[in-house]
């Protein structure tokens, strides 16, 4: 028997808004629940479906697309009989598999970075401590295609459409709260030489003026904090079935941390950073300082 209903329309269709990387996370949540409540392993769920528990696994935290085959079957063994239930599950698992607007960059994209962007594009807010380059949801064009020229590539202009792209989160109507601690050393590096470093500058100080942003500089003044070597970024979701997440980008690769423990650690950090970093009035101010000096 089933405790709640398999779907909440209202829940869920602010879920499929923030697209269809926050919906798989979701729908694999409401399977681990169904799951747990029919009292089912992972194990024999794994075997029903002809896979095994660490497929179930992916399905639960939406690291995979479905088949609808495999959740038809899930959803029968887990005891979902109604066909209202059953087709508004399923349209949810169609909804899931749709590809994100990034897909069209995909080949640009390694399959790590991809999941980022539909988490990025689903989450409630994002806090980011920065120490090498200017977060790219921040970067003006100039600065962007500086960057993307460090790496020689051919297909640069599209990565600068890419980042351009990926900006416009932020402007939206239900944009999240952005919140970057930058250190110091990051705007004393002249990617793309002083003009195009200036005029970054100085886009920090107007996006900082927005309701939802909130830009910190960390002083060299601050001395050696927990971050150091390790920039890192932190989304949270407005829905209560997606956990927290951070995330850590390497050359090749990238890690998604959610362990409880991990979540933790890396909050204290963030607000020790928040701290330690100048507030964000006094930032514009030396913003401002830092720019004048390019001249």
């Amino acid at each position: 028997m089933i405790a709640e209903p398999v779907a909440h329309d209202r829940a869920d269709s602010a879920v499929a808004e923030r697209g269809p990387t926050a919906l798989r996370i979701a729908v694999g949540s409401q399977l681990r629940k169904l799951r747990e409540q029919s009292g089912i392993t992972r194990e024999a769920a794994g075997e029903h479906i002809r896979g095994s528990h660490a497929k179930i696994s992916r399905l639960e935290l939406g690291r995979t697309g479905f088949k609808e085959r495999d959740i038809r079957d899930l959803l029968s063994l887990y005891g979902v009989k109604d066909p209202g239930e059953l087709d508004q599950f399923l349209d949810l698992v169609r909804k899931a598999n749709q590809p994100g607007w990034w897909h069209r960059y995909s080949d640009l994209l390694p399959s790590w970075f991809e999941t980022y962007l539909g988490l990025e594009h689903a989450a409630k807010s994002i806090r980011t401590y920065e120490g090498q380059l200017v977060p790219g949801l921040l970067q003006t064009p100039d600065y962007a295609r500086s960057v993307v020229a460090l790496g020689h590539d051919v297909d640069g202009e599209r990565r600068v459409s890419l980042r351009r792209r990926r900006q416009e989160l932020l402007t939206r109507d239900d944009a999240p709260s952005f919140w970057a601690v930058i250190d110091e050393a990051v705007l004393h590096r002249p990617v793309g030489g002083p003009g195009v470093l200036r005029g970054q500058i100085e886009y920090l100080i107007e996006l900082s003026q927005r309701p939802n942003i909130t830009i910190q500089l960390l002083p060299y003044a601050a001395g050696g904090h927990a971050a150091a070597g390790s920039s890192f970024t932190m989304l949270r979701f407005a829905e209560p079935e997606l956990p927290d997440i951070v995330y850590l980008e390497q050359l090749t690769s990238a890690l998604y941390l959610d362990r409880r423990q991990d979540l933790e650690l890396y909050r204290q950090v963030m607000d020790q950073l928040s701290v330690q970093a100048e507030p964000p009035e006094r930032t514009r101010k030396e913003l401002a300082r830092i720019a004048a000096d390019l001249d």
